[in-house]
């Protein structure tokens, strides 16, 4: 299927100066690993471009990221492609700057069972319940996509809450049936495999395919304040997917040291699986559009309201094409 792949530079229009000598981007890094731009920080990659990064604390997913987004305390949200749109739905006025992360072969999500669990397929989710990070964004979206291409009602599982660090045990003690552990939590989902005793039953990669799991989300009001850091934010910030990807083991050993000052066990660092995005921190149309068509679908969103190209913060130049 033919599909364009889309350049997340900003465009001319927002190359206009004017921009303080020291902006600071207030975000909520996630438990057991590190963003692009972290990753960026730690690489020297803002250097001399004003950009300040300060931790506003842990976020327990996207939906709570996004609303801090919204309200103003941080300038760097992150979520689930599907959180993203909900909440430009709901008004917020997002633009989705680049893919925090993909699902591909090499990094996916993963749902676990334990070994002797009679559970197999998606199929067999139906009245299990499944420990997922937080609600509303894409371990759940793929639950309920999954069951509906099952022909099953979306409704069918039982989804809970439950933070990365305790979802092995949660699985393990029997509190629940399926542990979901999404593709930024590569590590505890490689620490939890390491200590055996586990079967995956399937991946988001079986339901949805090669896409983007998610973005990293601004706010236009602060990209029209604040072009040139913007601009900057997003090219260095892909710059580091592409390090990333170049260089694993010097990632893995970064994420290790950035853990350890976090107070987190940098022991996990070793499972990092890669960010899964395409060079040069590319999107398709697709890894937003099959959302947008999910939500028309589901009714919470009319058909024709919202493209691709209205979310993404584009150049709008086609740079490749299968």
């Amino acid at each position: 299927m033919k599909h364009v792949l889309i350049s997340l530079a900003l465009s001319t229009a927002l190359s206009a100066p004017a921009w303080a000598d020291e902006v600071v981007m207030r975000y909520m890094p996630s438990h057991g690993g590190v963003s692009a731009h972290d990753l960026a920080e730690e690489l020297g990659y803002f250097e001399g471009t004003g950009i300040v990064l300060e931790s506003a604390g842990y976020a327990s997913g996207g939906p709570e990221s996004l609303m801090a987004l919204a309200g103003g305390s941080i300038e760097i949200g992150s979520a689930a492609t599907a959180a993203v749109l909900n909440s430009i739905i709901g008004g917020n006025d997002f633009v989705a700057a680049y893919p925090t992360n993909g699902i591909n072969d090499q990094v996916q999500s993963l749902f676990y069972v334990l070994e002797d669990s009679p559970i197999r397929s998606i199929a067999d989710i139906a009245g299990k319940t499944v420990a997922v990070n937080t609600l509303g964004a894409h371990l759940d979206y793929t639950v309920r996509e999954g069951l509906r291409q099952e022909g099953l009602a979306q409704d069918a599982a039982n989804l809970v809450t439950v933070p990365g660090p305790q979802l092995e045990q949660v699985l393990r003690s029997g509190q629940v049936d399926v542990a979901a552990f999404g593709y930024w939590q590569t590590t505890f989902e490689g620490a939890a495999r390491g200590n055996g005793g586990l079967r995956a039953i399937f991946d988001d990669t079986d339901v949805l395919g090669e896409i983007a799991g998610g973005f990293t989300v601004l706010r236009k009001d602060w990209v029209a304040d604040h072009p040139q850091a913007a601009r900057d934010f997003v090219t260095q910030s892909a710059r580091a997917l592409d390090y990333a990807r170049e260089h694993p083991e010097e990632t893995r050993a970064i994420i290790a040291r950035v853990l350890g000052e976090r107070g987190e066990n940098p022991e996990v660092a070793q499972y990092f699986a890669g960010f899964g995005v395409r060079p040069g921190g590319l999107a398709t149309e697709r890894d937003i559009q099959f959302w947008i068509d999910v939500l028309v679908r589901e009714g919470k969103l009319p058909e024709g309201k919202l493209t691709a190209r209205d979310v993404l913060l584009v150049t709008g130049e086609e740079v490749a094409t299968k």
